[in-house]
Formats: C-alpha cells, structure tokens, sequence
C-alpha cells in the first residue's frame, strides 16, 4: 500500500463560479474543515492527480492555492478548537 501524507489545502479564489468548482473538487480528495480549508490523506499519485485537476480550474493571476505538508509529528500537533472535524484515515481490513 502507499505510504499516504496529510495535506492542508488552502484556498482564496476571486470568482464565485470557480472558486465552488474548486471546493467540489477538493471534495474528491479530503474533508472540508472551512469553506475554503481542506484536509486530505493521500498518496503522492492523488496529490498530483489533485494538483493537476486543481491547476485546471483556477486563474494563476488571479487565484490563489497553498498546500501543506505535514508530518506524523506536526498532525498529531494539531489543536482544534470547536467542532472536531480532523481528518482520520479509514481502517481497511483487507481478507
């Protein structure tokens, strides 16, 4: 299996349109934790997959994107105030 890393997506889009495009896509690949922030567990494979699906819907000049990387150490870091919403990747049980 391939080895999956935590990603924060971030997002700031001018137009109404592509910026809900975008949302839905990122739907595809992680959990909204606002709006314009998502988490996602993906291997390498999928985050270029998302990247690429990504750079189709957005403007560069006048959009803007942000992708962190976290580490084990970094997401077991992560504080949350409020609803709880961290992404957790699925046990697969596999026979």
């Amino acid at each position: 299996m391939d080895e999956k890393h935590f990603l924060v997506v971030v997002y700031d889009l001018s137009n109404d349109r592509r910026r809900t495009k975008l949302h839905k896509l990122l739907k595809n690949f992680g959990s909204p934790v606002q709006y314009s922030v998502f988490e996602c567990l993906l291997t390498n494979e999928e985050i270029c997959e998302m990247k690429r699906r990504v750079k189709k819907i957005i403007r560069p000049k006048a959009d803007h994107v942000r992708y962190y990387r976290l580490c084990k150490a970094c997401k077991g870091k992560t504080e949350v105030i409020g609803r709880v919403e961290v992404l957790n990747e699925k046990d697969v049980i596999v026979v």
